[in-house]
């Protein structure tokens, strides 16, 4: 992923501002270390750091239109660019870039080409003819951009905090699916799926059709000139990411570029659930596979590390942020460029363990809506900084436009959780790829229950973490808690003490409102809490406290704080496995 910072109207086109801009984009250099470049247009600049994916060698930012008056700083990757150039006939391209479609489409269209991009991005787009600019960012939020205000009247974007939150007044996360534009000056939104609205859908389910929109989304981001790879925990998602891509990447551009064997990467502490999957998996698909290995001590070592670089104090995010902020760190200095990897078909599919405790269908459909619109504040601000901190670009297939649109089309009743009927959590995923004659993956990878990142790569990861914020966080500081952190206040040590952290980094209001909050029993929403009654009095983001439901899930009377680490393995066999209740 690229860094773009762009300051807009500030009503200072001095020699000292131009070196104030250079300076907040070298603070996100990490996440394009290939090129720097930046564009002044009077008290308007534009700045770039680039991390080259698509024609490393002439597709350098900012990018223009044939004349110049339009300048575009963009982060992200248009999978349909050659589509949309093909419509741009009378145009002239200066580069091979994908992104160089987006100053011609507005050209052409005006404010209202975003929705026609294919991919993840967000943009300034900077129309020097009257000064006016557009933002933009992806339907989802796969790439992070946040936006403030200065006392100057000035309007900043960065896609990170660190690149603003020194210099605005007000600074708060740029919404996804939303363009903000001068002329209005205010957003609105250009994503306006049908499941937006939480209706419930009444599509039959259709395994191959579903099969089939996955395979189109996977195989549209195998679009890359640089090596890549697939982040593999051995788990259902990335399992099937990878089988996938295993499958379709011989004959493809990338193939002939960088050879048809897929490399697989998995992160995990010695002995880790993930550790023993994933290796089953690769072995199966036949992959290159690269196993990296972390103890508790690397990981409480990279804590604050990682909360500069996701800017976040959510314990789960942080929880899962550290293992592949590790792994990102090792998968880099191989060389490779992109992954691709597996979020979002839990909240799509009501994959969380929770799930197995929605009251009805109505329910069940309402939480994934919600998990869905919040994906940008937990595992796609993880996926994106976690693996930006170290130059390496991570895309998602399950967040795929057109995919979401399959998936949430269909009667929620299928994605209920049955287990007299033998229907798991993820059940219509599972069943659109268990093809008897082609097999995808073996049956119990494909029915393995569900871990969450931070639980899979090893229980005693969190039990680590707790232990070390009890050193460093007093009953004392817990009891005052409220008063020093009025806002969103910590309940746990271990929350106290990654809140300790950010403050540090990031002092502002602002900031700390960029961060949700809210009561969470195995990363649901405070809404979906109510679904049992015992959940309130264990509120922990852990799939494990998910009671009744996990097979290694924390008992009623034992505190969180004394549990004893645990490795289970895989499920079972066979697809109707009894799960503990």
């Amino acid at each position: 992923m690229c860094g773009i910072l762009a300051v807009l109207g500030c009503s200072d086109d001095s020699q000292a501002k131009r070196v104030r801009v250079l300076e907040l984009s070298r603070r996100l250099k990490h996440r394009g270390p290939d090129w720097s470049g930046l564009y002044q247009h009077g008290d308007c600049y534009l700045a770039h750091q680039r991390l080259a994916i698509i024609d490393p060698a002439s597709g350098d930012q900012p990018l223009f239109n044939e004349d110049k008056t339009v300048a575009v700083t963009v982060n992200g990757e248009i999978y349909n660019h050659e589509e949309l150039r093909k419509k741009l006939v009378n145009h002239k391209f200066r580069t091979g870039s994908d992104c160089d479609v987006i100053a011609h489409l507005y050209e052409e269209y005006g404010e209202d080409f975003v929705d026609m991009l294919d991919g993840i991005f967000s943009f300034v787009l900077l129309d020097t003819r009257d000064n006016s600019f557009i933002v933009a960012r992806d339907a989802i939020g796969v790439t992070s951009l946040y936006i403030g205000w200065g006392l100057d009247g000035s309007v900043w974007i960065s896609s990170e905090l660190k690149g603003l939150n020194d210099d605005c007044e007000h600074f708060e996360s740029f919404p996804p699916g939303h363009i903000y534009s001068s002329k209005s000056g205010g957003f609105r939104r250009w994503y306006n799926p049908a499941w937006f609205s939480e209706a419930i859908p009444s599509v039959p389910y259709d395994p191959l059709v579903l099969r089939r929109a996955f395979e189109n989304a996977v195989t549209k981001r195998l679009m890359t000139d640089v090596p890549f790879g697939v982040l593999l925990s051995g788990g259902l998602d990335s399992s099937l990411v990878a089988s996938i891509t295993a499958r379709y990447l011989v004959g493809t551009k990338a193939a002939k570029q960088w050879g048809a064997q897929l490399h697989s990467f998995c992160v995990g502490l010695e002995g880790s659930p993930d550790l023993k999957a994933a290796k089953e998996v690769a072995d199966y698909l036949g992959t290159v596979h690269h196993e990296f290995h972390f103890t508790v001590q690397d990981g409480i070592d990279a804590i604050e590390d990682v909360i500069y670089h996701i800017e976040t104090y959510d314990v789960t995010t942080i929880r899962a942020s550290t293992p592949m902020f590790l792994m990102s760190r090792k998968i880099k200095s191989l060389g490779v460029k992109m992954v691709i990897s597996g979020e979002g078909s839990d909240e799509i599919f009501g994959g969380y363990l929770y799930f197995h405790k929605a009251p009805n269908k109505e329910e069940l459909h309402r939480e994934t809506c919600r998990k869905i619109k919040a994906l940008h504040q937990y595992d796609c601000l993880r996926a994106n900084k976690a693996t930006s901190a170290w130059g390496l670009e991570a895309r998602v297939p399950f967040l795929d436009k057109e995919f979401i649109n399959v998936a949430m089309s269909i009667d929620p009743e299928v994605k209920m959780i049955r287990k007299d009927e033998g229907r798991i959590e993820k059940w219509v995923l599972r069943r659109a790829f268990d093809d008897e004659k082609h097999p995808y993956l073996p049956k119990h990878i494909l029915y393995r229950q569900k871990e969450q990142f931070s639980d899979g790569v090893g229980y005693c990861w969190i039990d680590g973490l707790k232990t070390h914020a009890a050193r460093h966080v007093t009953d004392k500081m817990m009891f005052n808690a409220s008063n020093i952190f009025p806002h969103n206040t910590p309940t746990t040590k271990e929350a106290y003490y990654y809140r300790m952290i950010f403050e540090r980094f990031f002092p502002q209001n602002s900031a700390r409102l960029t961060v949700p909050g809210g009561a969470s029993v195995a990363c649901s929403t405070a809404k979906a809490v109510e679904w049992d009654a015992a959940w309130k009095n264990n509120l922990d983001p852990s799939g494990r406290a998910a009671l009744g439901v996990h097979l290694s899930a924390y008992d009623a009377e034992t505190p969180l704080s004394n549990k004893p680490s645990k490795v289970i393995d895989s499920m079972m066999e066979v697809p109707g496995v009894a799960i503990q209740s």
